[in-house]
């Protein structure tokens, strides 16, 4: 049986999609916090057969929620104060993303204008399309769907 520590102060991410932390860590830029990273793979789970695990030593507000409800927003964050959890969020998808994906239309201005923000808004929830801010370009591929 796999024993990680518990956490003091931090969060963990729970019900990541298995196969799914590696991308998450480097998309949070979790590898540029100065402190404890604990990657769990293909953790046992009840609700979704196996499952990853991500535990994070240090305080919430270095984490991005936007990012994260946009790269899966069925992913539990669990707040730790005191080795105990004080608090869960629940992701939704965001209304607007700011330089997570950028454009791939080669006419839009984000191709021209090198220092423009790629932004991205929420144009239809149901089937979680984002469309670009400046050319209505759609974003294809979200969540590997």
């Amino acid at each position: 049986m796999l024993n990680v520590g518990a956490l003091h102060e931090g969060f963990v991410l729970d019900h990541i999609k298995a196969g799914k932390a590696m991308t998450i860590y480097h998309d949070l830029k979790l590898d540029k916090l100065d402190c404890t990273v604990a990657i769990i793979k293909n953790a046992r789970s009840n609700k979704m057969g196996v499952k990853d695990i991500i535990k994070v030593e240090c305080p919430i507000e270095n984490l991005d929620l936007d990012i994260l409800g946009f790269i899966d927003h069925n992913i539990t964050v669990n707040i730790i104060k005191d080795e105990k959890i004080v608090e869960k969020r629940i992701l939704k998808l965001p209304k607007k993303i700011t330089n997570v994906i950028r454009c791939k239309n080669p006419r839009c201005i984000t191709s021209i204008e090198q220092g423009l923000d790629q932004i991205f808004i929420l144009a239809d929830p149901e089937k979680e399309v984002y469309r670009c801010k400046y050319c209505e370009e759609k974003y294809r591929g979200h969540r590997n769907k």
